[in-house]
């Protein structure tokens, strides 16, 4: 049975302008440049830089247009009070705004150097070697398969597979095995390997003999797994060898690099510029907090809109294509301004968001000892300047500053909390701090085991079981104690 009925109930809902300015905090300082450059491409009644005219009136700069949620079907025409868009109000905050960077600062794009590709540059050294046009085309196609770590890591069924398809190349696994065999003579040594020991192996059959490589060879190739988990006791009654002989071999198998194609110096790897948008300095003991000037831009309405909306308020006869322009032109206002507008909220909620981190963190920034560092969790700050737990999760979560003690990503600044022997509440950042130290002062011939280290933080005065220990181990990238055992 069908039945209608009235229901009333209170709901949210982000306006557009809204949506934009969650978008545009939640760009870091290079992000916001390129999104800047893209909305002054879309609207062309949004220009950068200063007015050419001092006299010239401030038309456009701040509109007094009430209505902020603008809707596509209003009516146009004489319904559009142009007025409202010629107004001669004060010049507007960001029109005044410094910035924080010179002239000499300008220009921001990095220039790239072109270069040899890493394929080319192992393809170039095939030319050396004498090759039928099939062990040529076989030898390219592997070149081809290597990875950016200088690896080959199909199998050589798929590549036979794949050189029928592509190349039209019809070959067996034990011919490709030989051709591998001489792109394995290619620089960087150990290029083309198919997995970390292959890689070693490689790299060690061309080097000058002596008993230390010899040995190394020999461990490599046949001992590989004892090798990498560090049983040395059993290493040690297989070859029959000495403590000392045993930790020659490993020295030079340590000064070979496992990742030969990171070598290559002409690799056209992506390179991440960080660029900070903040900055913190100490000056006569107090901080000093500056957002990046990059994140200021000066904007302005094109004189051209100017014009033509004066133009169409005094011509007498308003044709429909007029007041088709002057809807267009209307658009474009209003997105201009939202836009400026969302750009000064920005700054505005990034240095009031940094703002107290700072000063929650101010131990730490005034000395650099991470063990300063307070818990801190993003409702924390959200609290203390009022806004919601997202926006500061926004600003934390891809911006960087730039400290005296180098350049850190605010998320890092943020840990869960603790409670020490004493009560008090201590930032977990801290405890894996101390945690780091105490393995790096170890004795590596006999590593703590996370219950060792758990009862050495218990002495301290941290109360942390040994799996927390374990925990924060892994994430602080530290191997278990019989990975981290030399002889």
């Amino acid at each position: 049975m069908l039945k209608q009925y009235l229901q009333f109930k209170l709901s949210q809902k982000l306006s557009p302008q809204q949506i934009q300015l969650m978008k545009l905090i939640q760009l870091p300082t290079q992000a916001f440049e390129q999104r800047l450059k893209q909305e002054m491409e879309e609207n062309p009644a949004l220009e950068g830089g200063k007015e050419e005219s001092d006299e010239y009136d401030d038309t456009y700069d701040e509109f007094d247009n009430s209505d902020d949620s603008y809707d596509d079907s209003e009516t146009i025409g004489e319904d559009i009070n142009v007025d409202e868009y010629l107004s001669d109000d004060d010049i507007p905050d960001y029109r005044t705004q410094t910035n924080n960077y010179s002239a000499d600062d300008d220009d921001k794009d990095i220039p790239f150097a072109a270069g040899t590709s890493f394929t080319q540059y192992l393809t170039n050294q095939l030319n050396t070697f004498r090759l039928s046009d099939d062990e040529r085309d076989i030898a390219e196609f592997l070149v081809g398969s290597v990875d950016e770590s200088g690896y080959i890591r199909r199998s050589l069924t798929d590549i036979a597979d794949d050189l029928a398809f592509t190349q039209n190349v019809y070959t067996d696994e034990k011919s490709i095995e030989k051709v591998l065999h001489i792109v394995h003579q290619l620089d960087p040594a150990g290029v083309g390997a198919r997995n970390l020991q292959e890689c070693l192996s490689i790299q060690l059959h061309r080097k000058e003999k002596n008993p230390d490589v010899e040995l190394a060879t020999d461990i490599i190739d046949n001992a590989f797994e004892q090798f990498t988990k560090k049983h040395y006791k059993k290493l040690l009654q297989k070859f029959d060898i000495t403590e000392m002989q045993l930790k020659d071999a490993i020295d030079e198998i340590e000064h070979l690099n496992p990742k030969p194609g990171g070598s290559y110096s002409g690799n056209n790897k992506i390179v991440e510029h960080i660029v900070p948008d903040f900055a913190i300095k100490i000056v006569d003991g107090e901080l000093e907090l500056t957002l990046n000037g990059r994140n200021a831009p000066e904007l302005h309405v094109s004189r051209e809109y100017t014009d033509m909306m004066k133009g169409y308020k005094e011509a007498k006869d308003k044709s429909k294509s007029q007041k088709d322009a002057v809807q267009f032109i209307k658009q474009k206002l209003d997105a201009a301004k939202w836009f400026i507008e969302a750009i000064k909220q920005r700054q505005q909620t990034l240095f009031v968001t940094m703002s107290a981190i700072m000063h929650y963190q101010k131990e730490y920034f005034l000395s650099g000892d991470e063990t300063k560092l307070k818990p801190m969790i993003l409702k924390d700050i959200a609290d203390e300047i009022e806004m919601d737990v997202s926006t500061v999760s926004r600003v934390a979560n891809s911006k960087y500053v730039d400290t005296p003690y180098g350049t850190k990503l605010i998320k890092e600044f943020f840990s869960e909390s603790m409670t020490n022997d004493q009560g008090e509440e201590v930032s977990t950042r801290e405890i894996k701090k101390i945690l780091e130290i105490t393995i790096g002062d170890e004795n590596k011939r006999k590593p703590l085991t996370d219950d060792k280290l758990a009862a050495i933080l218990l002495e301290k005065g941290y109360p942390i079981a040994r799996r927390t220990v374990a925990k924060y181990r892994e994430q602080l990238d530290i191997p278990v104690a019989r990975l981290r055992k030399k002889i």
